[in-house]
């Protein structure tokens, strides 16, 4: 127990670049997900969770702050962005609430102040911690990020001018190191040693995995987990929507894809997946010290990641685009008071930020851009079958393919100022195959979702014009 029973703890899990299919996946005869489809048996599973933006940081910072990209500033990620002093994260309004908070893992948060500065910590396990760890056990502390080998230069569009950058590509290979001492696995057990401490005020600890984010380089087990040859890739990996707009093979997931084969599409999906099971063992490691401290109960367990990875379909790689595989989400909540069920609706992870203030007792501040889901997670309210959500990107590095996209039950519009419009029925189209945007059948469709993400944009103070 934490010392204060009416007061419940917060587990929150976050992954890097995992989609919502691979929950309950089983690839090559195994299972891809084992501890989170236990978790999800006993959890509210949000089975159409969208991220606000597919790019790492917008997309956390707006989670941690409850608010769109735009209005925040951070719509990049290489750029520190212009936040009000007053876009406090969730962990600061935990802190102030009297909550013990902890954070393990990458720190892709982009405030200013920076999250450090704001919150008194009690526990900070990041990258450098374990290369120091490694340092300290004689293993490769060499970073495979920026390695030539896991990197391809591509020309991309940066505020105006085409700049030449490099990104993390297909290769694979293995680290020679225990696999208790990889990165996330190291992070697993960081929490989890935290989790077990004897606790006088409730927790709120916050463990972000980077995994399975490329490069595509992980230890044993793992790397021989999932036999290429037996996996079995979707229909379209490799091959481009009919009617995709023009520009798209202008962007870095298509750069990326050029001249990818077959083989080298398994290839990937063998390592994306074992680091997927890989980060699995670390909650797995996480659920099992929450039991053994007795907390189970008193913890609201939430696991989602920042968003997802084409990984070859649509002949795309990475994220940065607006199709399903790049945008939808994994969502679990599990906790004191919490149904266990799915729900069907659309929601956003700007949900997320006023539920966990909810959930933990704290009360969330009136100016958010999301809605609380707990009285859903409680079973006592159901979200509108005609919910709609909306995403943005702007660009990586600087501004670059503008898109804005709506997500209803049924439909998905992507918006382009510089490009033409892309419209899905998702019912009848899963894979996003065909675009109607320029079937005059869909016409009134297109114009009613062009019209609402347009009202929105206005609302919400987004920059991009809409003509």
């Amino acid at each position: 127990m934490n010392g204060l029973s009416d007061t419940p703890n917060l587990l929150f899990l976050m992954t890097d670049h995992q989609r919502a299919d691979s929950l309950g996946m089983v690839q090559a005869g195994v299972e891809v997900t084992p501890q989170l489809n236990r978790l999800a048996a006993r959890s509210c599973v949000f089975t159409r969770a969208y991220t606000t933006c597919p790019l790492c940081v917008p997309a956390r910072t707006a989670l941690a702050t409850g608010v769109y990209p735009t209005a925040s500033g951070v719509v990049l990620n290489d750029f520190a962005g212009n936040q009000p002093a007053d876009a406090r994260p969730v962990h600061q309004y935990l802190a102030e609430a009297g909550y013990d908070v902890g954070h393990v893992g990458v720190h892709h948060l982009r405030l200013r102040p920076e999250l450090r500065e704001r919150v008194p910590f009690s526990l900070w396990i990041d990258g450098r911690s374990h290369q120091q760890y490694l340092a300290e056990r004689g293993l490769d502390a060499t970073p495979a990020e920026g390695s030539d080998y896991f990197q391809t230069p591509v020309s991309e569009l940066v505020d105006g001018e085409w700049q030449e950058r490099a990104y993390s590509n297909t290769n694979v290979a293995l680290w020679d190191g225990p696999a208790e001492a990889f990165q996330d696995l190291y992070w697993a057990q960081q929490a989890a040693d935290f989790v077990r401490e004897p606790h006088d005020r409730p927790f709120a600890l916050f463990v972000y995995f980077w995994a399975p984010h490329p490069p595509l380089r992980l230890p044993e087990p793992y790397y021989s987990l999932f036999a290429p040859d037996r996996i079995d890739l979707p229909e379209n990996v490799g091959k481009p929507a009919r009617g995709e707009p023009p520009r798209r093979r202008e962007a870095m997931p298509a750069k990326l894809a050029e001249g990818i084969s077959e083989e080298q599409w398994r290839r990937v999906w063998a390592a994306h997946l074992g680091l997927v099971r890989l980060a699995d063992d670390g909650v797995g490691t996480l659920l099992g010290a929450l039991s053994e401290a007795g907390m189970a109960d008193d913890t609201f367990v939430v696991f989602s990641t920042d968003h997802g990875d084409h990984l070859g379909q649509h002949r795309l790689y990475q994220k940065m685009e607006m199709y399903e595989q790049a945008i939808r989400l994994p969502l679990l909540v599990r906790g004191p008071g919490v149904q266990p069920r799915q729900v069907e609706e659309v929601v956003s992870h700007l949900d997320l930020f006023p539920t966990l203030l909810e959930l933990t007792n704290v009360g969330a501040p009136e100016q958010t851009d999301g809605q609380s889901l707990k009285g859903v997670l409680e079973g006592t309210e159901s979200l509108p079958a005609d919910r709609a959500v909306f995403l943005q990107y702007s660009g990586n590095a600087g501004l670059g393919p503008l898109r804005r996209a709506v997500v209803t039950q049924r439909w998905k519009y992507v918006y382009a100022p510089n490009d033409q419009p892309e419209l899905f029925d998702l019912e009848a189209d899963p894979l996003e195959m065909t675009n109607l945007a320029a079937d005059a059948a869909y016409r009134d469709e297109l114009e009613r979702l062009h019209q609402l993400t347009k009202e929105w944009a206005a609302d919400h103070a987004d920059w991009v014009s809409f003509g």
